[in-house]
């Protein structure tokens, strides 16, 4: 399982090439190789190097995971729930050091092309322990022994009108199965099943002073992320908050709006020009340590997804926050 190099056949789907340091905005790469290879399997979310602001990786994750190097030098081991493309275990090889790492996806097709990605851009230099597996969570990494330093979710929130748009949609960023588990109320309320499920599996796989950092499309409350975690037997804290513009609106805005219909949210949208404001001069550290005075300095001008909606048809900018929730083991 440790060697760099790509044991398996070259999967389907299409390559995409990535200038790791442009991705990573660092100045030198060490632990990867400096240019990858990607095959993006078909229902996959694929990454995207010509633009790395407009990449959730880059763009949110990649702030949060340099503030862990600058508190604790980095991570041994590193897991991914809902790997994608697997460059979000590539990132953590070479931002955080890991030398073990563990990377799931719903469907095999998604893990074998990450698998590969995984091991066909890893550098010589720097070997690493590499286990992915097909499923459920963390449930295909269970029974190997395994315990991780950090594990990264970015698992999906953003809800599907219907069934004919699940079908359209069903790749790494938008399947959502039928949850069974037993979830607190306010979870399933702000479409949060998925992320306390993994947060209560999490705790089996953490090291002593492991914990989870989950990426949260801050429409929702900071309150309710914060009992996120706590529901989970977790410490929470807020690593950075950070905001976007919302895009492809028609897609997410509707559904949204009709979850707000039927009585739930309302969900949190804000004028670009308020969030730039109330961003503004503010670093990542001190984003995560200011959220919730952020968070009130917006709520004067907060609308709802049905406002939002309704802005966005009519060419105004929206957008909403991006929180990057830390769970420690207490």
């Amino acid at each position: 399982m440790a060697s760099p190099q790509a044991a398996a056949p070259r999967p389907a789907g299409a390559p995409l090439s990535i200038d790791a340091a442009r991705y990573l905005g660092t100045d030198g790469i060490r632990r990867v190789k400096p240019e990858w290879e990607i095959i993006v399997a078909e229902r996959a979310f694929p990454p995207h190097p010509e633009n790395p602001q407009a990449d959730w990786l880059p763009a949110v994750v990649v702030p949060a995971l340099k503030l862990i190097v600058e508190d604790q030098g980095g991570a041994r081991s590193f897991a991914s729930i809902g790997t994608g493309a697997g460059v979000d275990i590539l990132t953590g090889v070479e931002l955080l050091g890991a030398r073990v790492v563990g990377a799931t996806d719903v469907f095999a097709d998604i893990t074998d092309a990450a698998e590969w990605n995984i091991r066909n851009n890893l550098g010589a230099g720097h070997p690493v322990e590499v286990h992915v597996g097909a499923g459920d969570l963390l449930a295909p990494l269970a029974g190997r022994g395994l315990s991780f330093d950090v594990i990264y979710e970015n698992l999906p929130n953003i809800p599907l009108s219907d069934a004919a748009s699940l079908e359209k949609r069903r790749n790494s960023s938008s399947f959502v199965p039928r949850r069974t588990e037993e979830v607190p109320q306010f979870a399933r309320d702000w479409l949060l099943e998925l992320h306390h499920i993994a947060l209560v599996q999490a705790g089996d796989f953490l090291s002593r002073d492991g914990f989870v950092i989950s990426t949260l499309g801050g429409r929702i409350p900071l309150e309710y992320l914060r009992r996120l975690a706590e529901s989970a037997g977790l410490a929470p804290s807020f690593l950075t908050y950070s905001w976007k513009v919302q895009v492809e609106g028609e897609d997410v805005l509707p559904s949204y709006a009709a979850l707000e219909r039927k009585g739930l949210g309302p969900f949190s949208y804000y004028p670009v020009d308020a969030l730039e404001k109330a961003f503004e001069g503010v670093s990542p550290r001190e984003s995560g340590v200011r959220a919730l005075e952020i968070e009130g300095d917006l709520l004067p001008h907060r609308v709802t997804a049905t406002q939002a909606w309704e802005a966005y048809r009519e060419g105004r900018r929206v957008g909403h926050t991006v929180a990057v929730l830390k769970s420690a083991k207490v």
